[in-house]
Order: structure tokens, then sequence, then C-alpha cells
């Protein structure tokens, strides 16, 4: 008998039988689904944010007064809105205003410097920018660079509950022209925007990501890639009950998998949503307690950092039905420690952001066969193929090679990047990860490495994901990255750099010792470094790039 080939789909054995292989899509743009949740549920809670409540009804005439407003400043469809905005009330009224008159909403992260975000709203050709007050003088400094015409300032005070007044201060408004306050424009239009005919393929969304220049690129996300996305999440949580739910919305709605699993999701569902700005491992475990959330995807960090805060002691996980991870690798002792101490399920999967976000995910569902340590099976709907990295062609299973997508959901480019999308889509369609991985006889996928952090040691090809999960293994191990460092003799040579857990010590001698007898030869690292605080993203994601510079830069100020 032949052996099964990708376009076969092996994994489709393993979902439940409640979750379907291919999907009749309903066209229902996003701004549709908190309309169709505002008609059915108008009473329900859609947003809590530090006590305070929001229900449908609510959301939609704020949603409907703040589109008046884009549209009175000169918003039409197809145009560009920048946002920068952490996670509060402001970023899901803006978002939904944009998409509701058919314009695009450019998300943006608050970390970014002045010279990251001038090059973003050049680059997107932002019209409006909506922001925090902390950042509106910086960004009215700035604005003469860009092609921003109106500013609006928003304040976490603007929504707090009584109890949390006073806690937080609104900065002043920055003097000048076009320079608004966020409650001002709810409080002087009329919620009765323009009506827009939105359409299915309409671009709703630019997504920066990292590009091969070293300049960011946006994906352009449609309003189809978004919405197909999410009814294939309601197919998958096959149990979930529409008006009847909590989400908890600890990763950042600019990023992807916020925007799309704890923002659009719950909207869609017409449940509660807990909106965290600043999740830190107090806070989360603080809300966990107060609404009990049954649903959320998270990163690394969270469940890390959850596990080790004193406050987990008398906090109650087991009201979480579904839990996610996502954003980079979760190590399969803190998945196995969560998992334990809540009774909830975790599945980790993957995505892009060019992928809105999901390709894979553990199935979910009791009985479900997960595999702690891969990233599940195919996603609804997705074709996936191994390749190798040379010929392009189709490995064998249990061989890595670059991943390669197709799906209702995977972008169709990136915007004023023709150089870019043919690099990373090919002529018949397929999106190339850089992601190395193989997929077992299962139908399982195991992320190896990305393909531009392979290491590649006297000939050998090293993953540096390996190497990091043995290290994760040490109890005094909080995070770990390993990089290729330049090699006169091999090329290059494994740099490993280790944070401890709070309380800690430790030398490199003994994780030489522990690491030496769990790797080959070749693959032991030259070097093992502990540092106080390794870079990472917002969302917990290792930053290897800028590790990898910084490291670089040390070594060359030695040899000076």
């Amino acid at each position: 008998m032949s052996k099964p080939r990708y376009e076969d789909r092996p994994w489709l054995k393993h979902y439940s039988p409640h979750v379907p292989a291919n999907i009749d899509y309903e066209k229902i743009c996003i701004h549709q689904m908190l309309e169709n949740s505002a008609v059915k549920y108008p009473d329900n809670t859609a947003l809590i944010f530090m006590g305070y409540f929001v229900n449908y009804k609510e959301l939609k005439e704020m949603v409907d007064r703040f589109a008046a407003c884009l549209t009175d400043f000169g918003i039409k469809k197809g145009d560009k809105v920048a946002v920068l905005l952490p996670n509060c009330i402001h970023i899901v009224v803006a978002y939904f205003a944009i998409l509701k008159l058919g314009a695009v909403a450019v998300m943006n992260n608050p970390l970014y410097t002045d010279r990251e975000l001038e090059y973003q709203y050049n680059d997107s050709g932002s019209k409006v920018l909506i922001c925090m007050d902390w950042l509106a003088e910086r960004m009215a400094a700035l604005r003469p660079n860009t092609g921003i015409k109106q500013i609006v300032s928003a304040s976490l005070a603007d929504y707090l509950s009584e109890e949390n007044q006073g806690s937080i201060g609104a900065a002043p408004l920055p003097a000048g022209e076009d320079i608004y306050d966020f409650k001002w424009c709810l409080d002087n239009y009329p919620p009765e925007p323009p009506q827009v005919d939105v359409a299915w393929d309409d671009t709703a969304v630019l997504q920066y990501t990292g590009g091969t220049t070293g300049l960011p690129k946006a994906a352009i996300l449609t309003q189809s890639n978004l919405s197909s996305m999410i009814q294939m999440y309601k197919a998958w949580i096959y149990d979930a009950v529409p008006g009847d739910g909590t989400m908890l919305a600890a990763t950042p709605v600019f990023h992807i998998l916020g925007m799309q699993v704890a923002m659009n999701l719950p909207v869609y569902m017409g449940w509660q949503n807990v909106l965290i700005p600043r999740p830190t491992p107090d806070v989360l475990l603080e809300a966990i307690r107060l609404y009990r959330p049954n649903f959320s995807p998270l990163v690394p960090t969270h469940y890390i950092g959850m596990l080790q805060h004193p406050d987990l002691a008398k906090t109650d996980l087991t009201c979480f039905i579904g839990l996610f991870s996502g954003g980079a690798s979760l190590p399969v002792d803190v998945l196995h420690r969560f998992e334990e101490i809540s009774g909830a399920r975790i599945c980790e999967g993957f995505g892009m952001s060019e992928t809105s976000p999901q390709t894979h995910l553990n199935p979910y569902g009791e009985g479900a066969l997960r595999k702690p340590g891969s990233i599940g099976v195919g996603w609804i709907d997705t074709e996936i193929r191994v390749v190798d990295i040379e010929t392009g062609q189709d490995v064998p299973f249990g061989q890595p090679g670059e991943m390669w997508f197709k799906g209702p959901q995977v972008t169709r480019g990136y915007y004023n990047k023709p150089e870019e999308t043919a690099l990373a889509i090919t002529e018949d369609g397929w999106l190339k990860s850089g992601d190395i991985v193989y997929m077992d006889d299962d139908g399982y996928f195991f992320v190896v490495d990305r393909k531009k952090d392979l290491i590649i040691s006297g000939g050998y090809n090293i993953y540096p994901r390996e190497i990091e999960e043995v290290f994760y293994k040490h109890p005094k191990v909080n995070k770990v990255a390993s990089i290729g460092l330049p090699d006169e003799r091999r090329g290059e040579s494994v740099g490993v750099y280790i944070s401890l857990k709070e309380g800690e010590t430790a030398t490199p001698e003994e994780f030489m010792e522990f690491c030496t007898g769990q790797l080959a030869k070749y693959k032991w690292p030259s070097v093992i470094e502990i540092w106080d605080v390794l870079p990472e993203s917002n969302i917990g994601k290792l930053l290897k790039r800028e590790l990898r510079e910084m490291v670089l830069e040390k070594i060359e100020s030695a040899q000076d």
C-alpha cells in the first residue's frame, strides 16, 4: 500500500467527530458580528475593564458614534487608520468603527519607538491615529513626518469602576490642531454613521510582521481571512455556547492572536470579555478570581509567570474550559504543571500574522489525542506541505523541512511589498512559513526551528529549540534562548543564554554539566551565559535577532 501524502490530510482522523474538515462559510464581515450580537444579546456584558462593564447594546452605540466621528474626519472606504492602544475599551470601539466604514485598521504596538512607528504610519499611508494619552504628545511631535492629520487621544481613566476612580489619571491633551479627546468624540457625534457596502474580499487589517530586509511588512488580511478563521474557531470549540461564556483577553489585541481569539471570537459568540491592558501574573490571577473566565489564548510567559507567583495558591483555575497557547513554544514541563493545577486542557498550536493566525492546533475536547510539544494537527480547510529547503519537493513523513500553507485564512500578500510577497508566496499560492517542522505518521506536526535560526556547525544542522527544551528541564531555568555564534573552525557554534527563576543562583558550569549527557557532542554549547533578563516581545516571545545583535556587539567590543 502506498504511503499517505500530505494532500490526503492524514491528521483528519484525529479531529473530534463534532468538528468538520471543511466549512461552508457564512459571508459575515467582522463588524456585522458585533451588530448581530447586539441584536441577539443586547443586555449581555460585552466588555469588562478594571471593574467597568459595557453591554452589547452600549458597545454598538459607542462604535456607531466613533464611526460617525471618523467619517467627519474624512475617513472613507479603503482609508487607513492607525491604532496604537493596549487592551482597553477604546481599542475595541475603534477597531469595529474602522471596519464598519470599510476602512483598514493598521495595528501598532505601543511599545515601539518613534522611528518604528513613523515607518509604519508612512508605509501604510495612515490618515488618522488613535493612541493612548501618555503617547499623544510624542505622536503630535511625530505627526509632521507622516501623513496623519487627526490624532485621537484615549485615556484608561475614561472607563473605570467607582472603586477604581482616581487610580489612573488622564494626561492633558497636547496643544495643537486636530487633536481630540476620545470621550469627546463619542459625546459629540450621534450614533448615525453612513451605511457602507463592505465586501467579503475587502481589506480589513494591515498586520505588521518582520521582513527579510529587516523592515516590517504588513500582511494584508481581508474580511474573509478574518471571518473564516473566527468561524473555524467556533467549529473547533464545538461545545462552546453562544451567549454564555467569558474570555480572558490577556494577549494584546494589536497582535493577531489577541485580535482574533481574545476580541473577535467573543464578539461573534456574544460572550463577555475581560480586557487586561498589562497582563502581569498578579493581575491575571486576580482577574481569574473575580470573573472566572472559561477561555483564554495565552502565551508561555503568562503560564510561566502564574505558576511562579505566590497568588497561585489562593486562585482556583478550574473555571477554564479551553486554554490555548501560541506566540512561542510552550515548554512541555510548564504545560503539564499548569494542566495538573487547573484541570484544563491546553491546546498548543501554531500560527502567523499572515494566516489570521491559526494553521495548526492540538485537538480540543475530552478524549482527543494531544501530543505535548507538538503544534497539533492541520487546521480546518487548510492545506499543508513540508518541503525540502533546496528542492521545494515534499519530504517523507518524519523528516524536517519548511512548512507551506494554503487556506481561506492565508494572506494574499504584503502591502506595497511585491518583492517580499514574491519571496514568501509561490506562483501557485503556497505561503512559505520559514519554519522547519516534521510531521509524524499520525499527522501531528512538530516545530524544529525557524529556518533563519537554524545553526549549522561543522556541517551539522542544529535546531535551537531542541537545545532549549533540554535546558527547560532544569528546575532553576526561567527562560532560555539558543543562538548561533560565529566560529572560525566550525562556521557556527551554539550559544545558550539563560534567565533564572526568582531567588535562584547558578553557574554556567552547572548548566554545562547538566546538558552534556542529554545532547550529542556536536550540539554542546560553546558559551553559556546567565542574564538577568532576556530580550522579549510584549507577548513573551524571545527576540532572538535582538539577542544575537546584543551578543555580537559584545563579542566585537571585547575584540577591540
